[in-house]
């Protein structure tokens, strides 16, 4: 790799950075000023937590008393999810266009797969009735924390996975 190529990197990814915060904060003022009252509710989610007996085992964890009576919190955090996901696009074509390292490409490929899978699923949690019984939402709301730790566990691999088969192609096939 020649000096220049290195040069030309290196300010690619300054300039990836700079636009990454910019949208990042673009992005947070603009679900704050379209989702009015968001502080409050913020507020009174977290004055609901509680400790809560996780469904047919013996173990408590912190919860919503009603997590229901919160899906303008949980569809502020999917609005938030669904515009990391989209910025995460916008980074991976960066990523491409500046010729990054495999290793950041895989990185933003998993954090693609995280976000939107995250949205997915905060999607699911904005859409909770308040017809279920409490017992009912709290399931609801544990089963979300187990399926973002196993969307966890996904993006990982999807990021080794593209990481692994990006380093197996020859070094004409990854420039394109």
């Amino acid at each position: 790799m020649t000096e220049r190529h290195r040069h030309h990197r290196s300010r690619g990814e300054a300039v990836i950075s700079a636009v990454s915060a910019g949208l990042f904060l673009v992005l947070v003022g603009v679900i704050v000023i379209i989702n009015q009252n968001l502080w409050s509710n913020i507020r009174n989610f977290f004055n609901d937590f509680t400790q809560v007996t996780v469904t047919n085992t013996q173990v408590s964890l912190p919860a919503p008393a009603t997590p229901a009576a919160h899906t303008a919190v949980y569809s502020a955090t999917f609005q938030f999810a669904l515009g990391i996901a989209i910025l995460e696009i916008l980074i991976l074509a960066m990523r491409f266009g500046v010729g990054s390292r495999i290793r950041r490409k895989a990185q933003t490929v998993g954090d693609l797969i995280f976000w939107l899978g995250a949205a997915y699923l905060l999607y699911n949690l904005a859409d909770m009735k308040n017809t279920l019984s409490v017992s009912q939402q709290q399931t609801m709301w544990f089963q979300f924390w187990a399926a973002i730790i196993i969307l966890f566990g996904i993006s990982l691999i999807v990021r080794a996975t593209f990481f692994l088969a990006a380093k197996q192609m020859s070094p004409e096939q990854r420039s394109t």
